[in-house]
């Protein structure tokens, strides 16, 4: 139990992190580090398909494609990205506070979910598993995917208005 809390701590700080630092290649390794963070909490859920297609395709794929689009594209100047945190932090102050709250709030009512999943070695199948027996990891894995790329095409909206 405490080293799932741990964990669950360091990915909440990693994502804090993430999200408010001033440099992009930062932000794209902080991506890298949460990912892979999310993969030992799905590894010790024991669903190590989900696992491996986190670490694989989130953890990998998709951080050497955002430090590679990061590298390509024009860096900002130390007063442009020092404007930008700024202008970042004034919009998005209250985001660690919501995380924090909703995790003591969550910790406090002890969600319990009646889940009921198959244990690895009935199922051999990673087809059957991904959809028939994990719609929710599959679901994840989706919001996850949106997520980056929701974040890409915000990060490539505001680098087209300066």
């Amino acid at each position: 139990m405490q080293i799932n809390l741990i964990i669950l701590v360091a990915l909440i700080l990693a994502a804090v992190w993430t999200v408010m630092t001033r440099s992009l290649l930062r932000a794209g390794i902080g991506l890298a580090l949460v990912s892979v963070l999310l993969t030992i909490v799905i590894f010790r859920l024991n669903s190590p398909l989900a696992a491996v297609f986190e670490l694989s395709v989130c953890a990998g794929l998709i951080s050497v494609l955002f430090v590679s689009t990061i590298s390509m594209a024009q860096p900002l100047s130390r007063k442009e990205a020092i404007q930008h945190m700024k202008i970042r932090f004034a919009r998005y102050w209250y985001l660690p506070i919501i995380v924090v709250l909703l995790g003591v709030v969550l910790l406090l009512i002890n969600v319990k979910l009646d889940i009921l999943l198959p244990t690895p070695e009935k199922i051999k199948d990673a087809r059957l598993v991904i959809w028939n027996s994990r719609p929710i990891d599959l679901l994840g894995q989706i919001i996850i995917l949106l997520t980056g790329v929701f974040g890409v095409v915000i990060l490539f909206k505001e680098r087209l208005k300066k």
